[in-house]
């Protein structure tokens, strides 16, 4: 990006042939104290005298380009993680990048350097889903720390281009190695993790909650991502949380920030503040209730810059300013946080990768095709694909609604289908569907289209049962809403508050109607679940004949649905998540304790487990063996048959690999590692398959010295496929 506007004279920070580091210390140089403190905001100032631009480190990708007009609008992270496929993930960010490119460079040209125009973007979330109910989960790659550290460091590499491949070295005697043999120092954007750490609501107190942990859990699940990103990626930004953490907020947490992130971790990159999380330190409870554990402005900014805070995504410059004259925090420290912000700033060259895309989105990672991917069948009695049929009724609340698809922090897209305009669509592909009846003209009757929740009258128009008799099959499109779920709303209904749920089981009135519609009719009901979090569904499972998963699946997800329950496509995900049975399985909302939540610590038996998913192929595993000095599991895997009526010609497994221990405190199962293979549907066909387990994920926590660690020699270990052997090995 250009940082500078050449004029008549020229300075050494301007010439991009110069090493960064040294462009760096010369603009250092050139500015005043007030200029450096201007530098720490999110909202950078131009200075004309040295022909620097104003620049917002303010930007959202987290599915697409948010908040910026006409922009691609992918499935949320939730539904990504559902792909357990990485590397599309990434490709999926690295067209989100060429987008924010395009996008950025028509901002410049128009003067326009406000919010949501830069190449700095707050993304991702990789904070951990640890309850169904935190409102935020769907913007997570879900429950399990290894998935989300693949998933988060798949959307740092594609956001930041083939640069982020190589960890900055920064230091006056490192230089940067030859590009043409190496990656290229420059960035296509910055990306950011988010947000550090323990943060899973509840959004209605988050900026005076105080999650509280042990050593235990903390390290080994809401450490994890952050640590294997950092160590395996040159991620430019993390972003502190609102929350405090074990009494102290995260944004001035010594702990936290020091001791872990600077000093343990050895991370040299960006440390922002989430958006006036530093007001909730010191200011006085007048709207909201904060945490209050600051006597000023001016002691907060001491206590976050003085923990390594480098920008503010706020207005706390004046707080600054003062601690730096009350002699709280010297220049020197003041030079060290603009050191790291504007090496991130000379790195943003994205016209050195007018190359690196295209514009045009690769035929794997459309967002119809990544939706696709996302979508999740949970039940299949067989009703599914649906085939030889005249007549499907396409009913319930998420049927017509376009919104609900978009999920939050999105785009406008230029296109979208819903799912009753997906399904009547598959007419034009000679699928034998030749009429639909939409519950639209009768939505009003059972529901409310604003909250889904309305009081239900089920003496339903005779009408409309007429028409459900001619259909051969019941398409009910129900779930949740970004308008019912999400960032600290305003909504107070039954099972509701403030962006987070009370309950989890699916809303009663639509409970009431799939009910009545299986006491009404004989057809075959297909569960269609719109959602950015796990559902409790025990009440009514039995009462429908498939369910499928579609999470918010962005601009395309009507296309995708309909085709997938038509059997066109066979590209089925699985679950990122525990679908517990019910709220009665679930610990105290406000308890970070790990005991008892999700696939790794729970003692009941869930709905559906965390990776559980259904396809139309049938798979089995054989002749499975690890070699304990590559580190590589290896088995063959064979296709059994695809099912009647599936049209796509071939069959994909999601292979999942889980280690357990002997450790008695260690997590029950632990994801270690995934890959998708497809097989050519006729049945028979094998293929022999090597994954490679990454140490890093068979460490366990010590109580004595509070480390991470190997596990002791002799230690006996199993790495189990699902539905598929088990393999034993002795560390």
């Amino acid at each position: 990006m250009g940082l500078c506007n050449i004029q008549a004279q020229s300075y050494p920070f301007q010439d991009t042939s110069l090493p960064v580091e040294q462009r760096v210390e010369d603009l250092i140089l050139r500015l005043t104290l007030d200029e450096k403190i201007a530098f720490l905001e999110h909202q950078n100032p131009a200075i004309e005298r040295l022909g620097i631009k104003p620049y917002s480190w303010w930007n959202e990708a987290l599915h697409g380009i948010a908040r910026n007009g006409i922009a691609t609008v992918y499935p949320m992270p939730i539904a990504l993680a559902a792909t357990f496929n990485p590397d599309m993930v990434e490709e999926v960010y690295s067209w989100i990048a060429d987008e924010g490119v395009r996008k950025h460079r028509m901002a410049q040209q128009d003067g326009e350097y406000g919010d949501y125009t830069g190449l700095t973007f707050f993304t991702p979330n990789i904070n951990i889903f640890r309850d169904p109910r935190w409102g935020r989960g769907m913007e997570t790659f879900g429950e399990d720390p290894y998935l989300t550290a693949q998933m988060g460091l798949a959307a740092v590499r594609g956001l930041q281009g083939p640069g982020a491949q190589m960890r900055f070295k920064a230091g006056p005697t490192w230089r940067w190695p030859d590009t043409a043999t190496l990656h290229s120092p420059y960035l296509v954007a910055a990306a950011c993790l988010k947000h550090l750490a323990v943060h899973s609501g509840p959004e209605g107190l988050r900026h005076q909650f105080d999650a509280k942990v042990s050593s235990r859990d903390l390290w080994t699940t809401y450490l994890p991502a952050f640590e294997y990103i950092i160590k395996n990626s040159d991620v430019q930004q993390v972003m502190c949380a609102y929350n405090r953490l074990n009494g102290e907020p995260c944004c001035t947490n010594h702990h936290l920030l020091v001791d872990i992130l600077r000093n343990k971790w050895h991370y040299d990159g960006i440390l922002v503040t989430d958006c006036w999380a530093l007001n909730d330190c010191w200011e006085p409870d007048t709207v909201i209730p904060r945490h209050r554990t600051h006597p000023s402005a001016a002691a907060t900014a001491a206590a976050a810059f003085g923990s390594e805070v480098d920008l503010e995504c706020g207005s706390g410059l004046a707080a600054l300013r003062t601690a730096v004259d009350s002699g709280y925090i010297s220049e020197a420290v003041i030079d060290t946080h603009l050191r790291r912000v504007l090496r991130t700033r000379f790195r943003l060259r994205p016209e050195w990768f007018s190359e690196y895309n295209h514009g045009h989105h690769g035929l794997n990672t459309n967002p119809e095709c990544v939706a696709r991917h996302s979508l999740v069948m949970l039940k299949n009695n067989g009703v599914l694909p649906l085939r030889n049929l005249n007549k499907i009724a396409v009913i319930g609340p998420n049927a017509t609604d376009s919104a609900m698809a978009l999920g939050n922090y999105n785009g406008t897209p230029d296109h979208q289908t819903t799912i009753f305009q997906g399904m009547r669509n598959i007419m034009e592909l000679d699928v034998p569907v030749s009429e639909f009846v939409t519950g639209d003209p009768f939505k009003s009757i059972y529901f409310d289209t604003a909250c889904h929740l309305a009081t239900t009258d089920y003496k339903l128009p005779n009408d409309f049962w007429k028409e459900i008799a001619k259909c051969d099959a019941i398409v009910f499109c129900g779930g949740l809403s970004p308008a019912l779920e999400g960032e600290e709303l305003q909504v107070e209904l039954p099972g509701f508050h403030k962006g987070d749920r009370t309950s989890i089981e699916l809303p009663e009135p639509q409970r009431e109607m799939i009910k009545a519609l299986r006491r009404h009719s004989n057809k075959p009901i297909v569960l269609v679940l719109c959602t950015g979090s796990a559902i409790g569904l025990e009440e009514i499972v039995d009462d429908v004949d498939a369910i499928v998963v579609a999470w918010y699946g962005g601009q395309d997800m009507g296309d995708a649905v309909a085709q997938s329950l038509t059997g066109l496509y066979n590209d089925f995900g699985r679950l990122p998540v525990t679908f517990y049975k019910s709220t009665a399985q679930l610990p105290p909302f406000e308890d970070y304790d790990m005991q008892n939540r999700t696939y790794r610590y729970m003692t009941e038996e869930p709905l559906f487990p965390f990776g559980y998913g259904l396809s139309y192929s049938h798979f089995h595993y054989d002749s499975a063996s690890f070699d304990r000095e590559s580190m590589t599991l290896s088995a063959t895997l064979t296709l059994d048959g695809i099912m009647p009526g599936c049209q796509h010609p071939e069959g994909k497994e999601v292979v999942q690999v889980y280690l357990s221990s002997s450790d008695p405190a260690a997590p029950k199962r632990q994801l270690v590692a995934v890959k998708s293979y497809w097989l050519g549907m006729e049945s028979g066909n094998s293929y022999r398959f090597n994954i490679k387990i990454d140490p890093f994920w068979l460490r366990h926590y010590n109580e004595l010295t509070g480390e991470m660690e190997f596990p002791p020699a002799g230690t006996l270990m199993k790495l189990q496929i699902a539905n598929g052997p088990t393999v034993n090995f002795t560390w």
